[in-house]
């Protein structure tokens, strides 16, 4: 039977041959072991960045001594597992080398028994500077090739290593080296089963058949029993193999009465199957390993029609609105990202609505945490291959990394039901055409992008992964047309934030399916005091700039909110206006989207977490802490929506729906004065067919304000049925900037008890984006930068995180509104 012993305990470290040895975390990276070790600052606060770029330029080397078990040593074989080495590191066993690595992204092994003793095994691994390793590399062309993100010497497009790590234009420089996934050894004796694959064939609803392929490595010839099941043991079958030398494959077949499918969130069940695989002979077990996965059929449907290309995934035969955004990295430094951490950020995810997230391809091929949870909520994953914003080598070596690396994460990740589509890369075909590196580079770095992206990348899916679309980039048209065509393939949409664009420019864009469109905020006062000293707190000190990682950021900001809104009063009252623009921007383009189903049938806004403390596109910082947007992303992405549109001359009100089903519903319109006063009121049935968008009502702009003007009116629309309200959405007729809003004096009162509390707020005249918030306190809101409007009192939830205080909450809840914000 295979025996496996972790080899996390006893480490220390030192930059290489210098100074004495540090204890050590493994998994983990040097910054953190440097951090542990009080050797560095916090590399998140202040400027101090800026005071650890050195540890990138070392060597640094990692050491344990450990003992084995005494029968290990009459195992007939010993294999070291390192599932992660960041990157270039030689292994060293008992002074003896066992293995060189050189990708991020691949699995290491090598074989080991005849080096172990049962006392005293010392390995060290010694990582040599990926900085210093790649400069040589980067000399020997004659031109430089872009790199993305690369704040310093541009090496990154050398280095199989997350691209992120050397910058990008909202995180920090860190360029780790570590240990940063387990170590192990593997013990095995005659046979053992390296790789199941489960492939679903002829899913129907009385009957699934499914094929279990599965990879032996034998140690010698002779006769085995393999055996697949249900952990339930609904199906199981099995039968007799013969064994010969090395690896072999072998297939078992197993049908599965009226099986339960697996569905994205809002389109029904998450229904998981765990099949046990065993391999034995006789009435000894060899092995044995279990994997879980979900039954369920997906296409990615590109057909013509009169819009040109569709592009939308269709699972288990339905439609699906991908709703959703795009994931990063969830801190720069991966080790310290625990499975509670992403249980929290992919909760919210559900929480604002969202079925998918895009796993973007400067980053990481993400923990298997993420995916396990993922599969549970019903999220659908985009992954992107890491590669992003950079052209790359073409060379053998570079190639056959790139092979190894793609077939052991295609193997890793493949039985996910929430992975939809493998994509080659971010953003490099776009730059290859849109941003002048097709008139600065040689013709044979486009070849050697062709080869990788569409030559190696799929053949490795195709191998490995056939049942899974693949895409080559995003955005791409298969170099058919322009890689951002609004009439095929997926689009990235920044000219409101790059080119400072007015967000009713989204109205004008007409994707079959946006990968990308975004706009900054900073986080909430709480986040950037975790930062910035009080005598920071000003967007153009050094610490928020260097906090501040686009170089126009704040500039681009600024000069949107001047569009928009009057000046903030103050600092804090600059920080919640550039969230509340934010989550208006994406409002008026996710909506949008959504309006023009099914022409458009993705809207993955950028980008959903943080990798540090940030002024960014993230929806919620690096503490977990949702922004607006995020409150704003669960109105907009929630399953039924009303959404009102202003254009020229007219209002109209669309109701949008991702119910399977048809909605009888009731439309209630109202004309608000700024000072409360009612001075119109529409109320109508309505009929939402089931996966559809559709206009319920207009009307002349100059004859619904005809008792009022544009600069005196908002107007409210809201979706019931029955008692329950099922959307509710807001509309001024003029930017803020235009408006005289009254300040609004919000009654408040709070029960709080021993697990929460609830928040009655009532109004006077209207309050808009309405956020309450603690100095000190963690928890969530169940509903935050909301409006409250005169007569139709709110209440809010607070559930509290770690220590609860019921009294201290009191004292520490406060809440602004819109009016309160400005000189």
């Amino acid at each position: 039977m295979k025996n496996l012993l972790f080899l996390h305990q006893n480490w220390t470290f030192r930059q290489k041959d210098q100074g004495e040895w540090l204890p050590a975390t493994v998994p983990g990276v040097v910054h953190t072991d440097l951090l542990a070790n009080r050797r560095i600052g916090d590399p998140f606060f202040g400027t101090n960045e800026l005071e650890l770029q050195w540890i990138e330029d070392q060597d640094w080397e990692y050491r344990t001594v450990f003992s084995l078990p005494a029968d290990w040593l009459s195992r007939q074989h010993v294999e070291l597992v390192f599932k992660g080495l960041d990157t270039y590191a030689s292994v060293y066993l008992n002074d003896k080398p066992v293995l060189e690595a050189n990708n991020m992204f691949r699995e290491w092994r090598a074989e080991v028994g005849t080096l172990l003793n049962t006392d005293k095994n010392e390995l060290r691994v010694l990582f040599r500077s990926p900085i210093r390793e790649d400069l040589p590399k980067k000399q020997q062309l004659p031109y430089e090739l872009p790199a993305g993100g690369d704040q310093d010497q541009k090496t990154s497009p050398f280095t199989r290593k997350a691209p992120y790590h050397f910058g990008w234009d909202w995180g920090p420089r860190f360029v780790t080296c570590g240990i940063w996934q387990p170590v192990y050894l593997e013990a095995w004796d005659a046979a053992r089963i390296r790789q199941v694959q489960i492939v679903a064939r002829g899913i129907q609803p009385e009957k699934a058949t499914v094929k279990v392929r599965v990879e032996i490595e034998a140690d010698s010839a002779g006769s085995a029993r393999l055996s697949a099941g249900t952990a339930e043991g609904e199906v199981t079958t099995a039968r007799e193999i013969r064994l010969a030398p090395g690896k072999q494959t072998h297939e078992l077949m197993l049908e599965i009465a009226n099986p339960r499918l697996w569905f994205p969130r809002g389109y029904g069940e998450q229904a998981l199957y765990r099949f046990v695989i065993k391999l034995s002979d006789g009435a000894q077990l060899l092995d044995e390993t279990a994997v879980r996965t979900g039954l369920r059929t997906l296409e990615l449907r590109r057909e013509q029609d009169e819009w040109g290309e569709s592009f939308m995934f269709i699972v288990n035969g339905t439609p699906v609105y991908a709703k959703g955004a795009n994931w990063i990295p969830a801190d720069n430094f991966i080790p310290r990202v625990t499975r509670r951490r992403y249980r929290e950020l992919l909760n919210s995810a559900v929480e604002a609505n969202m079925n998918m997230l895009r796993v973007w391809g400067g980053g990481i091929y993400e923990n298997d945490t993420f995916y396990e949870l993922c599969d549970e909520l019903g999220i659908l994953v985009w992954q992107d291959f890491m590669f992003a914003c950079a052209m790359y080598p073409g060379d053998p070596d570079f190639l056959d990394s790139v092979r190894e690396e793609a077939r052991y994460q295609i193997r890793r990740l493949r039985h996910h039901p929430s992975i939809a589509i493998w994509c080659g890369n971010n953003e490099i075909e776009q730059g290859w055409f849109d941003w002048g590196w097709a008139e600065t580079l040689p013709e044979s770095v486009w070849q050697d992008y062709k080869r990788l992206f569409y030559g190696l990348l799929p053949e490795v899916c195709a191998e490995e992964d056939p049942g899974r679309p693949y895409w080559p980039s995003s955005p791409s048209s298969l170099l058919r047309e322009e890689p951002n065509s609004q009439r095929m393939g997926d689009t990235h949409y920044w000219g409101v934030w790059h080119f400072n664009k007015p967000f009713e420019d989204y109205l004008e864009q007409h994707p079959r399916f946006m990968t990308e469109f975004g706009f900054q905020s900073f986080p909430e006062k709480k986040t950037v005091a975790a930062y910035a000293p009080g005598d920071q707190w000003d967007i153009n000190s050094p610490v928020m700039l260097l906090h501040q990682k686009h170089p126009r950021g704040n500039q681009l900001i600024h000069d949107t909110m001047r569009r928009y809104y009057p000046e903030p009063k103050d600092f804090e009252s600059f920080l919640y206006l550039s969230q509340v623009q934010q989550a208006e921007g994406i409002k008026i383009g996710a909506e949008h989207l959504r309006r023009i189903r099914p022409r458009c049938m993705g809207s993955l806004y950028w980008q959903l977490n943080d990798c540090w403390p940030v002024a960014s596109w993230s929806s919620i910082d690096c503490f977990g802490r949702w922004k607006a947007l995020h409150y704003y992303a669960r109105r907009f992405y929630s399953p039924v929506l009303v959404s009102l549109l202003l254009s020229e001359a007219e209002v109209r009100a669309y109701a949008i729906s991702d119910l399977q089903k048809r909605l009888t519903a009731r439309l209630e319109l109202t004309l608000f004065a700024l000072t409360g006063e009612r001075l119109w009121r529409d109320v109508r049935k309505v009929e939402i067919p089931a996966f559809a968008s559709q206009q319920v009502w207009r009307a002349d702009v100059d004859a619904l304000l005809q008792s009022t003007s544009l600069e005196n009116a908002f107007l409210t629309a809201e979706l019931r049925s029955g008692e329950r309200s099922l959307s509710k959405n807001l509309l001024f007729f003029r930017p803020v900037k235009d408006l005289q809003l009254p300040v609004p004096h919000i009654g408040i009162s709070v029960n709080a008890g021993e697990n929460g509390a609830t928040i009655h707020l009532e109004t006077g005249v209207p309050a808009f984006a309405v956020q309450l918030q603690t100095e000190r306190l963690e928890g969530r809101f169940s509903d935050n930068f909301f409006f409250l409007l005169p007569g139709e009192p709110v209440q809010v939830q607070f559930l509290p995180e770690g220590k609860w205080d019921p009294d201290q909450f009191v004292r520490e809840l406060s809440l602004r509104s819109l009016a309160d914000t400005f000189v």
